[in-house]
């Protein structure tokens, strides 16, 4: 008899973010950082665990500010004040926004300008996969004023804090990939030849929510006869007929954390080939999770897939690289892919996703999600079927 499952708490304990910031505090010091200025959903809500559907409005900027000598201060609109109060920061400055002619940007510059210093200067979202969420103008009228303080890339050092996740961080992109595999098992009861592939979409982010997800902001839906050739822009009105395979991709979240992985399923019979690319994408699968461990580069589990692939008579690819990490961003740094050398640790969550063209305009690609360990990996997502499933109802 199974083990009851167990969700998630939402949520952090104060402790969590306490331990944040102090991890953030000492890598200021050795990046010559007085402070960390946040404005991004994801890197905003790590730090402070503030969590608001706002994001979606571009109006009104929210800032938090990391010093390296005192807990996080929110310089934020009114209208985010209540919410602010409800988590672990004390300190809260709001402005009655929108108001354009100074939307925040007085306000951020005093409490920058009350910031210890010691090297003076301040990091930013400014780097690798990274946006500063503030009007351009507004942003250079903040580096171009008087405070005396360089702004610079603080984006290394905020990855650095987050390529590592925490125990509770890890159970809930375990929770997410769980809800994403029983989404999946249940949309393969609900789909049916014939049908469209926004009709999939529709049925997968039904299934999704109904298996628990918060919400569904990536599910990628394309086809083609005996393969697709791209993986990123749909879904369309394409109908799910005799020899067609179509692939999903799915970026579901729980509780702010995402899974990222897809399936393949083919309609009415597959062809030889295909089903040999599909095998040949399942092994460089199966490579990648055996090849992550401690010690092993990004770019060492590039070259686990590669061989798998090239053995298989792979063809050139336009994707990439062959999986990334994951957490409270869909795709996270570091690539998988020649050239990164980051050292994967343990707490790091990635995914395996190779990907093989059977001939010029038609691929399958592959992905699975897993979390380094001290000795090796762990799957979090549900392992697919080597054998392609074939949908004829």
């Amino acid at each position: 008899m199974s083990e009851p499952h167990i969700v998630p708490a939402r949520g952090f304990p104060t402790e969590e973010f306490e331990t944040r910031v102090a991890n953030a505090q000492r890598l200021m010091d050795s990046a010559r950082l007085d402070a960390l200025v946040l404005t991004g959903p994801q890197n905003f809500r790590y730090f402070s665990g503030f969590n608001s559907q706002f994001w979606e409005s571009p109006t009104r900027p929210f800032f938090l500010v990391v010093g390296r000598e005192h807990d996080p201060i929110a310089v934020i609109p009114e209208i985010g004040g209540p919410g602010m109060a409800t988590t672990w920061v004390s300190d809260i400055r709001t402005w009655p926004a929108p108001r354009p002619d100074d939307d925040g940007v007085t306000l951020l510059a005093d409490v920058l300008a009350s910031c210890p210093r010691r090297y003076g200067r301040a990091g930013w979202e400014m780097g690798r996969e990274s946006v500063v969420r503030m009007p351009i103008t507004d942003f250079d009228r903040l580096r171009n004023s008087n405070l005396g303080i360089e702004f610079v890339d603080g984006s290394p050092l905020i990855w650095e804090l987050r390529k590592i996740k925490s125990q509770r961080e890890v159970e809930k992109i375990r929770e997410a990939c769980r809800i994403g595999s029983d989404a999946f098992d249940l949309f393969q009861s609900r789909i049916h030849f014939g049908d469209s592939e926004i009709d999939a979409s529709r049925e997968f982010r039904i299934a999704a929510l109904e298996c628990g997800a918060d919400t569904t902001p990536f599910v990628a839906v394309c086809s083609g006869p005996g393969g697709y050739s791209q993986i990123i822009v749909g879904p369309q009105d394409a109908r799910l007929t005799d020899g067609v395979i179509m692939f999903i991709d799915t970026g579901i979240t729980y509780d702010g954390y995402f899974c990222d992985f897809d399936r393949n399923f083919a309609f009415g019979h597959i062809t030889e080939e295909a089903q040999r690319c599909h095998e040949a994408v399942w092994d460089a699968t199966e490579a990648g999770i055996a090849a992550a461990r401690p010690g092993v580069t990004a770019a060492g589990l590039w070259t686990a897939q590669a061989h798998v692939l090239d053995a298989a008579g792979a063809q050139g690819l336009n994707v990439g690289r062959s999986g990334h990490g994951l957490g409270m961003h869909l795709t996270e740094p570091p690539s998988n892919m020649p050239g990164d050398d980051t050292v994967l640790e343990p707490g790091m969550v990635m995914t395996i996703e190779p990907g093989m063209e059977l001939a010029p305009g038609k691929m399958l690609v592959h992905e699975e999600n897993i979390v380094i360990t001290e000795d090796g990996c762990e799957l979090l997502s549900r392992r697919a079927p080597r054998i392609m499933p074939v949908i004829t109802n």
